[in-house]
């Protein structure tokens, strides 16, 4: 089983990052870009077939380790 887990910052929490990517797309004349959050996948192979098992262990890596759940979100999807 795939876990691919997907962290954000929070809403609220300035994406500098984020800022000097929508300022260069401008630089570059892409228009109608109105705000750029970035954020990053985390995709893990799990040897396991019982999703809710996986659920709750990503889930505990995520809390532990994988987001700083201070000032960043994160959604699990199992496939």
């Amino acid at each position: 089983m795939k876990a691919i887990i997907n962290v954000s910052l929070k809403a609220g929490v300035l994406d500098s990052q984020g800022k000097a990517v929508h300022h260069a797309l401008d630089s570059l004349h892409f228009k109608g870009v109105n705000d750029v959050r970035v954020g990053k996948q985390i995709v893990l192979q799990l040897d396991t077939d019982d999703k809710t098992k996986a659920m709750a262990d990503v889930t505990q890596m995520c809390e532990d380790l994988l987001a700083n759940t201070v000032i960043e979100d994160y959604e699990i999807e199992l496939v």
